[in-house]
């Protein structure tokens, strides 16, 4: 029996069928994509428009400026961290001006040709009067050393010289960690003067002397990075006049205050 040889050329071709992914070939093998119409692009870039906007209405404004318009940022929590960002990017950029509006100045101040002349001047006329007196008093030393023995006169001397520890009506001590902010304020009558003074402790804080009440406002002075302050509040008005500190250093930072004069009370957290 004479068997037969299989020719491939005489095989029956296979028929073409659909691409799974919604694609067919044409007779030449070559793979045709799906045809779009122009009202399927605009219902699908409407549809990318709308989920976009409730996005941004929903969550990233809440979130980002504490602009809600639905509600639905407050009820999640949004609102409140977007007021939170809000209010340390306004802290910074009162920093930020306030620092910026003092440097020229003293720059301009030192760079001064007729200042620095003048301090010259006066250095020297200093300098010249030092010499003078000291020249002067040279022959004094001598009879006074004689004439007070170091025995008698020493503890009168360190006697005098003892500083005398302030006595404050009220003391108050606080620690901030990073980024936290405290305030305290004297009920204070208009016109009353209270000493103050507050140290970080061999840190740095920002702070914001301030008062309000009586339907009024007032700022009396702001710093940045400063180790303490001392000196004399005087109330402008009616109210509760006092300081705003923040920690913007990576570390803890304990704040004492003490105060005395005239004021009602203290008022703390």
């Amino acid at each position: 029996m004479q068997r037969q040889q299989f020719d491939i050329s005489k095989a029956p071709a296979q028929p073409l069928r659909a691409d799974p992914r919604g694609r067919t070939m044409d007779a030449e093998g070559h793979i045709r994509g799906v045809e779009a119409s122009s009202g399927g692009l605009i219902r699908a870039t409407l549809g990318s428009a709308a989920a976009a906007g409730a996005i941004l209405v929903l969550f990233w404004l809440p979130a980002e400026y504490g602009i809600d318009a639905t509600g639905l940022g407050r009820v999640m929590g949004l609102t409140q961290m977007g007021e939170i960002k809000q209010q340390l990017y306004a802290e910074a950029a009162a920093e930020d001006a306030a620092l910026a509006a003092t440097s020229p100045t003293v720059v301009a101040t030192s760079s001064d040709p007729e200042v620095l002349d003048r301090l010259v001047a006066i250095e020297t006329q200093v300098a010249a009067i030092a010499a003078i007196v000291g020249a002067e008093r040279a022959p004094e030393t001598p009879e006074v050393a004689v004439a007070a023995p170091a025995e008698v006169e020493a503890p009168a001397v360190a006697a005098a010289e003892a500083p005398v520890a302030p006595v404050w009506r009220d003391t108050w001590s606080f620690t901030l960690q990073p980024g936290e902010g405290i305030e305290a304020k004297l009920r204070m009558q208009e016109g009353e003067q209270a000493e103050f003074e507050w140290t970080a402790n061999g840190a740095v804080l920002n702070h914001d002397m301030h008062g309000d009440g009586s339907g009024q406002e007032i700022s009396y002075e702001q710093g940045r990075a400063v180790p303490g302050q001392a000196g004399i509040l005087t109330a402008a008005f009616t109210g509760n006049h006092g300081w705003f500190w923040r920690n913007r250093t990576e570390a803890p930072v304990t704040m004492t205050l003490h105060v005395r004069g005239e004021y009602e009370r203290l008022l703390t957290p």
